[in-house]
């Protein structure tokens, strides 16, 4: 299932479901797992694996150098897509830089819209979605469920939290906690991100821990410190104590006030 204008160096590891289109280009050290399609004019490049079942529509370009003024391009240095993730037209994903990890990774079931960018050494989880033209940029981790509205932008070493919502547009400079919905700029924190956490099923409890600790964390006059001490106290459901871990975690960039 490779098109006879498709590019694929031979020592590349190519499942035999796997089908690569017309016009794309497949590097000597890539790997691409079982039912993954390549549509056309696809460039994977560098150390790649993608996962099972995924498709990566046209013009994509994965796995190519960091921008990063550091990094060599010679480099060993390695990017990971996972299996049934779906990557939209012109997305760019670079790998890591050697020297901060080496690993860019996008995991299973995310969706990608056209023009993304995930920079290097990002790290992206299961069932995220990035709409058209969301930009992250180097060392970026975005948990499970997390969700990025078009045109958002996402400074160096930022996290955003499971089942975060970034609105479009948004330039996001600090992390964003789990569960919670973040717009405007300069961005603000406006609450719980209700609708994705209702369709999720979360339960009447964990809404409620998590709307109070909202509370305590936005709406009173405790500073973050404070606020962690607080909600150590209080927080009683798993989602509560995700929230809490991802407050005491160590951070480069600070929480999103």
């Amino acid at each position: 299932m490779i098109h006879a204008s498709a590019i694929v160096h031979p020592s590349a590891k190519v499942s035999r479901s796997a089908d690569i289109g017309p016009f794309c280009v497949v590097g000597e050290n890539v790997a691409i797992g079982a039912r993954s399609v390549l549509l056309a004019h696809v460039v994977v490049t560098g150390r790649t694996t993608i996962g099972d079942d995924t498709t990566i529509h046209s013009f994509c370009t994965i796995g190519a150098p960091s921008q990063d003024r550091k990094a060599d391009e010679g480099e060993t240095a390695y990017t990971t897509i996972g299996s049934r993730t779906v990557i939209r037209e012109y997305t760019s994903i670079h790998r890591g830089s050697a020297d901060a990890g080496g690993v860019t990774s996008v995991g299973d079931d995310c969706l990608l819209l056209a023009y993304t960018h995930v920079a290097h050494n990002c790290r992206i989880g299961n069932a995220v979605t990035m709409s058209n033209l969301a930009q992250l940029a180097g060392h970026v981790v975005v948990d499970d469920h997390a969700l990025i509205g078009a045109m958002a932008g996402i400074h160096q070493f930022v996290r955003i939290g499971r089942y975060a919502f970034v609105g479009g547009y948004a330039k996001i400079g600090r992390d964003l906690p789990p569960y919670f919905l973040a717009d405007g700029n300069p961005p603000e924190v406006y609450g719980l991100n209700a609708v994705g956490l209702r369709r999720a099923g979360f339960s009447r409890e964990a809404l409620t821990e998590l709307k109070d600790a909202y509370k305590t964390i936005y709406r009173s006059e405790k500073n973050t410190s404070q606020a962690v001490t607080a909600l150590r106290e209080t927080v009683k459901t798993e989602e509560g104590r995700t929230l809490l871990a991802f407050l005491e975690a160590d951070s480069e960039r600070g929480i999103l006030k």
